[in-house]
């Protein structure tokens, strides 16, 4: 497979680097589990400035509702509900994580220059006996020069229709934790195994280069302080009751 490796001052600019890099690299193969055919690398980007503005990167699927959706579901947990038998999934990223937390901030409080801050998301005894086991498989922080880096790997990662909004979640979790510790935000590094898009995307991620390459970088991009994330606290209330409407005919289902 090819290892691609790119870096990008801020998030939109490294994950745009990583889809040119997979649509004029990548290699077409067969994805047999999922009938049709994929172009694929193994990608790793690095995000030098994960604050820095522009933040929000116009070329995903979704927009703010659906990016503050997941959001919520990384920092939140807010379809925890649905894990169990009878119910929708076998697991959350969030149910997965929130448990290692307090040891994850124990561990970089007893000693900053601890290399032992890994949470596992991969379940063994879950994920191998599951038709979609997880794609996330670990996070781990370090405390170097006085800032808090991330270091994500995944083992499968949909570049065109999930890899943003992954990696934005990912870096709020990353804040959450900084700002919990007293550092600054450091570095966000995004390792993705198989870093891929499907057969019926090609076309969109075409769309997607074509615009990186093509348009200024603010035409492609939004500013998150002060613009898309009121946008996406406005969203909240929404979120919230379709929410729980979800788990109330849930709660009917599984008591019939």
């Amino acid at each position: 497979m090819r290892e691609i490796f790119v870096t990008g001052e801020s998030l939109p600019i490294a994950y745009h680097k990583a889809l040119v890099a997979l649509a004029e690299q990548g290699d077409i193969l067969t994805c047999s589990d999922w009938g049709q055919m994929q172009k694929e690398v193994s990608m790793t980007y690095v995000v030098e400035n994960p604050l820095q503005e522009p933040m929000v990167s116009r070329l995903y699927i979704g927009g703010f509702y659906e990016l503050q959706q997941y959001v919520m579901e990384i920092l939140d947990g807010i379809l925890d509900f649905k894990i169990g038998d009878g119910k929708c999934w076998e697991y959350t990223y969030h149910d997965r994580y929130y448990r290692q937390l307090p040891f994850i901030l124990n561990e970089l409080r007893r000693n900053p220059d601890s290399r032992r801050a890994v949470m596992n998301i991969r379940d063994f005894e879950i994920d191998s006996n599951n038709n979609d086991p997880a794609c996330l498989q670990s996070i781990q922080y370090l405390i170097r020069c006085g800032k808090l880096h991330c270091k994500v790997l995944m083992r499968s990662n949909d570049a065109a229709q999930a890899n943003f909004m992954n990696a934005f979640a990912f870096i709020q979790l990353q804040k959450k934790i900084a700002d919990e510790l007293g550092v600054p935000v450091g570095t966000y590094t995004h390792r993705a195994n198989s870093f891929h898009c499907y057969e019926r995307n090609f076309k969109l991620l075409e769309q997607y280069v074509d615009g990186i390459k093509n348009k200024p970088l603010e035409e492609i991009t939004y500013e998150y302080e002060g613009f898309f994330k009121d946008m996406m606290a406005e969203s909240i209330p929404a979120i919230k009751a379709a929410v729980g409407k979800l788990r109330a005919e849930m709660d009917t289902r599984t008591k019939q």
